[in-house]
């Protein structure tokens, strides 16, 4: 029998994406093969996204085996409960996408089915009251999994994420690669070299001549996707229409205090800020509609609205949303901002390189590239990144805000038929049904949509198969097991301080 595996990785492009590429492969393919990742470090990486969702805590440890609290030090990391919206429904008005659970369903029904028959009759606080994420958040509060929790504690089962460095992690990423035998080649990138016949990718070549030879290339090269786009052509599929920001400012500003444990969202006459805070410093950015307002507006705003002082101009950044119309095109897969971009608005940057990794392994090909491997491949990203794209859109579409041209604009747009199905279905009767394996799942969708105001007409019938004094005692012991559970965590900078405090850098 012919051995077909693949011997010879070319990974293209280094920052997060390149590397976390670089690392995965090493780790599960790299013995027998050669995988080289080729760089420039007279070409920037982007490296403004430095928030995260769950999925990042099973990625670093079950796939790279990386130990938290050394990712934590090394990347000037805090920890992350989920992220506050402000403004978006209204001027005024907040809510916290927490992440995790909502109380805790019984029988068939989730529990906010049961707080929804309550909550329409004024007689139940708003959803964020019955989880422990976004109770704890606002407080400042946070801890990992207690493992001596009692059974059916809140405190037995806390999902977070981080907010972290992207480039202290790429450079942590970098080492641990190549500690796992990649090859790192220093360099630009002037040609792609292309095999007759088929189209397939066999070399490119760099600045001063030499041919990186490979038999599968990761295309990380960043939004001008050198392979998956200038060399093959894939095209691009377009979806400024629903979300209509296209350009970002971003800097870093001083630390005034303890570090929040959620990022924070506020929306802009055009856009939206994010707050990020790391160990270190505080990360922001203004995402806005190039068309609603000027770079120079944008970069005063953004400079208006810091908590501390800025540690240096803003950065530009220019974008269009949207994705590959092939992720895996003959024999490069592109990931990262080389496959396609969805802005920042729920950190799923870093989760569709991990998702897009850990599909490749699981459809990792020899050297025929069998179609139905590539096929489905594409047919899966596709559908996450749909999804991904509808749950984003979302936040924009349920506003109430016309004070704007830009909110107004997003308020009446047109939405894709999948998104206004949940949408109908959610406000007549708080109903949601997770498609397949989408990656956002029925406590994000209600408590943005909940959020935001669209706020259901009825509630499931077989609620009333409970008589109303059992009602609400349950509503209300999950709503005092949560207080209780979050005000039995340490504050988040004191958690820090004990685990994994990194030193001043």
């Amino acid at each position: 029998m012919n051995d077909h595996r693949i011997r010879n990785i070319v990974v293209v492009g280094g920052g997060s994406a390149g590397w976390m590429a670089a690392a995965t492969l090493a780790t599960y393919v790299g013995e027998g093969a050669t995988i080289r990742l080729v760089e420039s470090e007279e070409i920037g990486i982007v490296g403004v996204g430095e928030a995260s969702v769950p999925h990042m805590q099973t990625f670093n440890r079950s796939v790279l085996g990386i130990d938290e609290c050394e990712f934590v030090v090394r990347t000037q990391a805090t920890f992350k409960l989920g992220i506050q919206f402000n403004d978006w429904g209204r001027i005024g008005e907040s809510y916290i996408h927490g992440f995790g659970k909502i109380g805790r369903g019984l029988g068939p029904l989730p529990f906010h089915q049961f707080w929804l028959k309550l909550f329409l009759g004024g007689r139940a606080e708003p959803i964020g009251a019955y989880s422990l994420q976004t109770v704890a958040a606002p407080m400042g509060r946070f801890m990992a999994s207690a493992g001596d929790a009692p059974p059916g504690s809140p405190l037995s089962d806390i999902a977070y994420a981080y907010h972290f460095d992207a480039a202290a992690y790429a450079g942590y990423l970098r080492g641990l690669a190549e500690r796992r035998g990649v090859q790192r080649v220093e360099g630009k990138i002037v040609s792609v070299s292309r095999r007759a016949g088929d189209g397939f990718v066999d070399a490119v070549v760099m600045e001063g001549g030499e041919r990186i030879e490979g038999e599968l290339f990761i295309d990380c090269s960043g939004f001008r996707g050198l392979l998956i786009e200038q060399a093959l052509q894939t095209g691009y599929e377009d979806w400024t229409h629903w979300l209509p920001c296209d350009r970002a400012m971003a800097v870093a500003c001083e630390i005034t205090g303890p570090p929040l444990p959620y990022t924070r969202a506020t929306a802009r006459p055009a856009g939206w800020q994010w707050r990020i805070p790391l160990q270190h410093r505080v990360g922001n950015g203004y995402v806005y509609a190039s068309g609603q307002i000027s770079d120079d507006e944008a970069a005063a705003t953004l400079l208006a609205n810091l908590d501390g002082p800025a540690l240096g101009d803003p950065r530009p950044l220019r974008f269009t949303t949207g994705r590959r119309k092939r992720f895996w095109d003959r024999n490069v897969v592109a990931l990262g901002l080389a496959a396609g971009f969805m802005e920042p608005l729920e950190s799923t940057s870093i989760y569709l390189i991990q998702s897009g990794l850990q599909r490749l392994l699981g459809l990792f090909p020899d050297r025929d590239f069998d179609p139905m491997l590539v096929e489905r491949y594409n047919r899966e990203t596709i559908f996450e990144y749909e999804k991904t794209r509808d749950f984003l859109i979302l936040h924009y579409k349920a506003t109430e805000r016309d004070d704007t041209p830009f909110w107004d604009t997003c308020r009446t747009m047109e939405v894709p038929a999948s998104l206004q199905e949940n949408i109908d279905l959610f406000r007549a009767s708080g109903r949601f049904f997770r498609d397949a394996e989408e990656f956002f799942a029925l406590p994000s969708w209600i408590q943005v949509m909940l959020g935001q105001g669209i706020v259901p007409r009825s509630y499931h019938p077989v609620v009333d198969r409970m008589p109303e004094a059992e009602l609400v005692q349950f509503v209300e012991r999950v709503r005092q097991s949560m207080a209780e559970a979050a005000a039995a965590m340490p504050m988040h900078q004191v958690f820090i301080d004990r685990y994994c405090k990194a030193p001043a850098p």
